[in-house]
């Protein structure tokens, strides 16, 4: 294997061959798995990270990518399989709750992506993906002041990460700050966010 790559398939076909020498590596399939991913070929992707577990069953990393490739399809309830078992595999794995809360905030279950969201923040309490989601589950609850204030915080000190822009806009349109909120949304548009629609057109009798 050579130390650098610029081509993906060079690397995926180095990578057979090192697994063709030793078919008991997990890493190689692990990172075989990865290669897959970037090309977006979802099923060689699956196959190689199963592979990666058959030889090495508490590999936690490759339950999530397992996850996140459930998650392409559609399919929630794999996703939240696969994290739940990262998560068993590895105490103390953030990303792994993190995951298992945003499979429960798209189910629309608020406490139980909060309950994940608490364990996650208490190992990483910088998990900006994590603390954007408790915004997110605190906005579901109608907790919308305390949805403002983590929406806050984010952007003071990540003030270029678009979806916390989004959040403070919906939590303050909530409590009836209009500009504000009109400000905030037009922000996150202008760091690359793609808001509702239904959201946008809400807003646009109150745009001067």
């Amino acid at each position: 294997m050579k130390q650098h790559y610029d081509n993906i398939d060079e690397y995926i076909s180095d990578l057979k061959k090192e697994i063709a020498a030793n078919d008991k590596c997990a890493n190689h399939y692990y990172n075989l798995g990865m290669a897959f991913l970037h090309k977006r070929d979802f099923v060689a992707a699956e196959e190689a990270f199963l592979d990666a577990l058959r030889n090495s069953p508490h590999l936690a990393e490759a339950y999530v990518q397992l996850g996140g490739i459930c998650l392409e399809r559609g399919d929630l309830d794999g996703c939240l399989g696969y994290n739940e078992q990262a998560a068993s595999c590895r105490p103390k794995f953030s990303i792994a709750q993190s995951n298992i809360a945003f499979v429960h905030l798209q189910r629309g279950e608020p406490d139980k992506a909060i309950a994940a969201l608490n364990k996650a923040l208490s190992w990483n309490p910088n998990f900006i993906q994590a603390r954007n989601a408790m915004a997110t589950a605190l906005f579901m609850k109608e907790n919308f002041a305390d949805s403002e204030k983590i929406s806050r915080e984010i952007i003071s000190s990540e003030p270029n990460f678009a979806p916390a822009w989004n959040n403070l806009a919906l939590a303050l349109m909530e409590q009836n700050k209009v500009e504000e909120a009109i400000a905030a949304i037009d922000k996150a548009v202008e760091l690359g966010f793609v808001p509702s629609e239904k959201f946008l057109e809400e807003l646009k009798p109150h745009r001067k």
